[in-house]
């Protein structure tokens, strides 16, 4: 370091110290309220216009199953994540999904969409707010709750799965599984993850994984070793 930048030249004034305090997940205006009811009302009707077809290799969709988890699926994904949990718990009365979803501004419209879906958002990532997001995930994990969260969000690179995912696993002490669709017609949009958006009437494959269970305890090495095993089993899924 240079001794030089210790204490500000005569000629420089002092920065004002940096502001500490929690930070406050940011929630929508009126406007974005109205943006996200009708996006709401939009995805619904586009997602009833779609042909579903299932491949489970998971178990979850068996009547009898009623296990929480924790799903995991891709940013570019999203749109049509909800609709996939519905069809999972079909006939299961009282669960409940809590999403991982960033403090950010566009955070707060994608939890106030969530919402009318009756999704529990946790508001939080890996560079804002993450630790009390993970505290309420355990929470909302212990009330039955399943998670979902996007291993590569809330800003990429896009197909690479962060830690964030197994630590939530080793806290939650919930399998992963992961989630993966494929819309032969769709739109692609020019974000970092190439958002996917179906055409109407199109066909949505959809491809639930053998479950990832995270142990208690690991080592740095460790954790890497499950991150990758996590992100090669969910591209192993996927078709674009």
């Amino acid at each position: 370091m240079d001794p030089s930048t210790d204490n500000p030249s005569p000629e420089e004034p002092a920065r004002p110290a940096a502001r500490s305090g929690p930070v406050i997940p940011a929630k929508p205006r009126w406007h974005g309220r109205l943006a996200a009811h009708l996006a709401y009302r939009a995805t619904c009707l586009l997602a009833a216009t779609l042909r579903w077809t299932w491949e489970d290799h998971s178990g979850v969709l068996a009547p009898d199953h009623h296990q929480p988890v924790i799903y995991s699926a891709w940013h570019n994904r999203i749109l049509l994540s909800p609709h996939i949990f519905r069809h999972i718990t079909r006939g299961k009365s009282g669960r409940k999904l809590a999403t991982l979803v960033s403090a950010s501004r566009d955070g707060g419209l994608i939890a106030y969409a969530l919402e009318l879906f009756q999704a529990i958002p946790a508001r939080g990532s890996s560079s804002r707010r993450g630790a009390q997001a993970l505290r309420d995930l355990v929470r909302l994990a212990r009330n039955g709750c399943d998670i979902a969260i996007t291993p590569d969000g809330p800003r990429g690179p896009r197909y690479r799965v962060q830690e964030g995912v197994i630590v939530a696993a080793q806290f939650t002490g919930l399998a992963i599984v992961p989630v993966a669709y494929h819309l032969p017609w769709k739109k692609s949009l020019g974000s970092w993850d190439a958002f996917q958006i179906p055409l109407p009437f199109s066909r949505c494959h959809v491809t639930l994984g053998e479950p990832l269970v995270i142990p208690r305890e690991l080592s740095p090495e460790q954790l890497e070793g499950f991150r990758a095993e996590l992100e090669s089993r969910i591209r192993a899924i996927t078709r674009d």
